[in-house]
């Protein structure tokens, strides 16, 4: 469960697993000690990569016994935490979960979710192209991108009006009365 909650602008990012089957304690606890182990090693700088090693480090120390059969919990390298900023939930900086990569150190007064992902399979998520929730591109958010449909100018100002660079689902958008706007919003993310 993945939720977020914002005070004027400054933005909570948090989430936990739920499961009702206690085959999956060891993959849920392996998760949880290698957030709590990267929030720990956190600070002022700390380069990212090493924040992505000792989650690797620490999962990967984790076996699950499923159906018979034992299974490195592995980190899902493709997905990761980020640093925030007001009103922007990816503020450009990503916390891996993997050794290697950018040398990136943490600064002071900088917000990060410590985000972590096991698997007891490949360690790679694919993405299914079913899109469930949307944000507008913070770089872009105050640069004027030319529309040439009506219902798309209509409903971006909807989503500046209601949401500005905060992400939204289309549950959110029916609430507020919009109908008949998927070309319009398919065309706002083909821009």
């Amino acid at each position: 469960i993945d939720y977020g909650v914002h005070v004027r602008g400054r933005l909570i990012d948090s989430a936990f697993t739920l499961h009702f089957d206690p085959r999956y304690d060891n993959l849920v606890n392996a998760v949880k000690e290698a957030t709590n182990a990267g929030i720990r090693e956190a600070g002022i700088d700390v380069r990212l990569c090493d924040l992505g090693e000792t989650i690797e480090e620490v999962m990967t120390s984790h076996e699950v016994e499923l159906d018979g059969r034992t299974y490195t919990v592995k980190p899902i390298r493709n997905l990761n935490g980020h640093s925030i900023g007001p009103y922007r939930i990816h503020a450009g900086k990503t916390v891996p979960i993997v050794k290697g990569g950018d040398q990136t150190k943490m600064e002071e007064n900088e917000v990060y979710a410590i985000e972590t992902f096991g698997s007891t399979g490949k360690g790679y998520v694919h993405d299914d192209m079913e899109c469930s929730h949307y944000m507008k591109n913070f770089e872009l958010a105050e640069e004027h991108i030319p529309l040439r449909l009506a219902r798309s100018k209509a409903l971006l100002n909807t989503i500046d009006k209601n949401f500005g660079t905060l992400a939204f689902c289309r549950r959110w958008v029916d609430r507020l009365g919009e109908t008949k706007y998927l070309m319009s919003l398919k065309d706002l993310c083909d821009k």
